[in-house]
């Protein structure tokens, strides 16, 4: 199993970016998909999960209105969209791949949120 996150970046407030996250080693379109976060001396958080046909979506309350969680399940491919971004976004940014009893993560993309 696999997870590859890019995208991230530095950005203004009020920016934009969109992160990606390409999987492999698993049957993508079968499984649950999440984005989580990590900012200095807090503990990571879940940002936004989807489900295995992206028919549903969940939030953490911090980020709806502004993120978007999808997935391009012939491109083994999960985004976030993030919009309107703030300096309390600013994070490492984690893919995640609940398979079973094992989480899979990624390796993390930065973003950063400043002027």
């Amino acid at each position: 199993v696999q997870l590859v996150e890019s995208g991230g970046g530095l950005v203004q407030p009020g920016g934009s970016l969109r992160l990606s996250c390409a999987a492999s080693g698993f049957t993508f379109s079968r499984y649950f998909m999440s984005w989580y976060r990590q900012a200095p001396g807090k503990e990571r958080e879940l940002v936004a999960s989807i489900s295995s046909v992206g028919d549903r979506t969940k939030y953490v309350d911090s980020v709806k209105g502004r993120f978007t969680i999808s997935r391009d399940n012939a491109k083994n491919t999960a985004y976030l969209q993030m919009n309107s971004l703030k300096p309390e976004d600013t994070a490492v940014y984690y893919c995640n791949a609940p398979l079973g009893w094992t989480d899979y993560w990624g390796q993390g993309t930065q973003v950063t949120v400043s002027s």
